[in-house]
């Protein structure tokens, strides 16, 4: 058996050439270290340790360094171990990536389903109401416990309690698309967790028959027979990089500061000079009168 322990993302979805749309889950995959591999003669039984996820040293008790330290490798978030047929392939310190699985492939996707807290039977086990009128005064109870005998309530009975934050596993998906340069599994359908839970990606137990389809691609080419033309059916959209925008900006910047320094300029000169008023005969008088005294 193989598997990968990877992030979820999100939803999407992928078309295929026959006009059938898939819905898909992101999985983010970064490459997964074997921190130990377990064999038959030393162990029992034949196992691989996954790890995923660097952790800072502060936090890391000296055990789980000293455990890192035999992969030759930082101390991991999570670790996880998948039983497989043989061990002896495997390498302390080696690395796994999303290229193991190929697209069509089947497999099963184990996850911690989302917590929903303290529920009632209604919710939780999707039981029916009550009635709503003339006086029932019965409504979202759980009804009966059980006969008279044997006076207690029976193991299994299903009440109300916590729900949710369980270790599910979905069987049967398909692998949609395998992305190694971006890190990114698509598979068919969707997976236990919330968005950026841990799941576990394994090889399918209960079938092995690889699904195939074609994707749509969006940048290729397209024959119109009908006008002999090629057509493109979505055209490469060029994106514009921070820097290039900054640098924009600041030549925008510059051309509008000198702009305006030439305006004031061209206002100055055109501005009317300014006319001095020369004082009146009465201001002159009143100035020499006070001069003499």
């Amino acid at each position: 058996m193989k598997g990968i322990l990877g992030r979820k993302v999100g939803m999407t979805e992928k078309f295929t050439k026959d006009g059938k749309v898939i819905p898909v889950t992101v999985v983010s995959v970064e490459p997964n270290v074997i921190m130990q591999v377990k064999t038959t003669a030393n162990d029992g039984y034949e196992a691989i340790q996954l790890a995923f996820e660097d952790k800072k040293e502060q936090r890391t008790t000296k055990a789980a360094m000293g455990h890192a330290k035999k992969a030759n490798t930082a101390p991991k978030r999570f670790l996880k171990e998948i039983r497989v047929s043989d061990a002896s392939i495997y390498e302390i310190g080696s690395t796994i990536n999303a290229d193991i699985f190929e697209q069509g492939e089947k497999v099963d996707v184990q996850g911690t389903s989302k917590g929903k807290g303290f529920t009632g039977v209604i919710k939780r086990w999707n039981q029916a109401e009550g009635p709503k009128t003339h006086g029932s005064r019965y409504h979202r109870g759980p009804g009966s416990l059980g006969s008279m005998r044997p006076m207690r309530v029976r193991p299994g009975k299903r009440l109300s309690g916590h729900m949710g934050h369980e270790t599910t596993t979905i069987q049967n998906l398909s692998i949609v698309e395998v992305d190694t340069k971006l890190g990114y599994i698509l598979v068919s359908g969707n997976i236990p967790g919330p968005k950026k839970s841990l799941v576990l990606i394994k090889e399918a137990t209960k079938s092995n028959e690889k699904t195939t389809f074609e994707l749509v691609d969006f940048n290729e080419k397209v024959v119109n027979e009908t006008e002999n033309t090629e057509e493109v059916i979505n055209e490469e959209v060029e994106i514009t990089t921070p820097e290039e925008i900054v640098e924009e900006i600041a030549e925008e910047t510059a051309t509008e500061e000198a702009m305006e320094d030439v305006a004031e300029e061209v206002a100055a000169e055109e501005a009317p000079a300014e006319v001095v008023e020369e004082p009146t005969i009465e201001e002159t008088t009143e100035e020499t009168t006070e001069e003499s005294k």
